[in-house]
C-alpha cells in the first residue's frame, strides 16, 4: 500500500498512521526525519540540503523529491510507504506523480481526514489547559495561536491537493471528528475495498495470460487463412477427380502402338518355317 495522508495540523494524521504502520507492515515516511537522516549519511541530495537547513531555509522540491526518491528504493518501502508531510503543494503532488511514474510505482489512496476548525481550538485548548492544571510547560507548538497560524497556512497551501486527487479519482475522505477507533475503522475498510479490486484485476488479467488466448491479429489471419482454403478445396476436389480419370484411362502412347498393332496384318506361318 502507498498511502498520503491529508488533513489539518491536529485532525489525528499522526496516529492514524501508526496504526496503519502496524497493521500492513509499511512504513511512515516523515519528509523532516528523511531530511535530516540524508544529511547525517552525506548523501549527495543531504550535501545539497545541508547548508540549507543550516542557513534556515526552505529545502527546494527537487531536492525534497531526491530524498524521497532514494528513501522508497530502500527494501523497508518495498511493501509500501505512507507520506507524512509531503506532498504540500500542487507542484510538490506533480513531481511525485512523476517520480512514481518513472519508478513504475502505483498510488494506492489518499485519504483526506476532514475536520471542523473550530472543533480543533477547542481541543488544543483543553489540552493546554489539562497541561498546566499537571503542572506541566505548554509545547510552544501546541497553542491557539500557532494553530490559527498553521491552519491558514494549510487553506492556503495545502487544501488546493484535495482538488487536485479528486480530480485523479484518489481523494478518499474520512469524518475526522469520529473517535480514533471508528477513523481507523474507516480507513481499514476503504484499504480493504481498494486491495479486494486490485486483486480482481490482477486475477483476470492473469486468467487472460493462462488462457493463451490469440490477439487480434492472429484471429484475422487464421479468418483469412481458412477462408483462402475455403475457397480452394473445389479447386483441389476437381484435381483430384481428374487424376482418377487418368488412372483409368490408358496413355495417349499406349493407345498409339495398340492402334498400330490392329493395324498390321498377321505375318503368315509357312511350311518352311514350320519346320523349322
Amino acid at each position: 500500500m502507498r498511502i498520503i495522508l491529508l488533513g489539518p495540523p491536529g485532525s489525528g494524521k499522526g496516529t492514524q498512521a501508526q496504526r496503519l504502520v502496524q497493521r500492513y507492515g509499511i512504513v511512515q515516511l516523515s519528509t523532516g526525519e528523511m531530511l535530516r537522516a540524508a544529511v547525517a549519511a552525506g548523501t549527495p541530495v543531504g550535501l545539497r540540503a545541508k547548508d540549507i537547513m543550516a542557513s534556515g531555509g526552505l529545502v527546494p522540491d527537487e531536492i525534497v523529491v531526491g530524498i524521497i526518491s532514494d528513501r522508497i528504493e530502500q527494501p523497508d518501502a518495498k511493501g509500501g510507504f505512507i507520506l507524512d508531510g509531503f506532498p504540500r503543494t500542487v507542484p510538490q503532488a506533480e513531481a511525485l506523480d512523476d517520480l512514481l511514474k518513472h519508478k513504475h510505482m502505483k498510488l494506492d489512496a489518499v485519504i483526506e481526514l476532514r475536520v471542523n476548525e473550530s472543533a480543533l481550538l477547542q481541543r488544543v485548548e483543553t489540552r493546554a489547559a489539562e497541561t498546566r492544571a499537571r503542572g506541566e510547560e505548554v509545547r510552544i507548538d501546541d497553542t491557539p495561536e500557532v494553530l490559527v497560524k498553521r491552519l491558514a497556512s494549510y487553506r492556503s497551501m495545502t487544501e488546493p491537493l484535495i482538488h487536485y486527487y479528486s480530480e485523479k479519482r484518489k481523494l478518499l475522505t474520512v469524518d475526522g471528528m469520529m473517535t480514533i477507533e471508528h477513523v481507523t475503522r474507516e480507513i481499514g475498510r476503504i484499504l480493504a475495498a481498494i486491495g479486494a479490486a486490485d486483486a480482481k484485476v490482477a486475477s483476470k488479467a492473469a486468467s487472460r495470460r493462462k488462457a493463451g488466448s490469440p490477439g487480434r491479429g492472429a484471429s484475422k489471419a487464421a479468418g483469412k487463412g481458412a477462408k483462402s482454403a475455403g475457397k480452394r478445396r473445389p479447386v483441389a476436389k476437381k484435381a483430384a477427380k481428374g487424376a482418377r480419370k487418368a488412372a483409368k484411362r490408358p496413355s495417349k502412347s499406349s493407345r498409339t502402338v495398340a492402334k498400330k498393332a490392329s493395324r498390321r496384318p498377321a505375318k503368315k506361318v509357312t511350311k518352311r518355317r514350320a519346320k523349322a
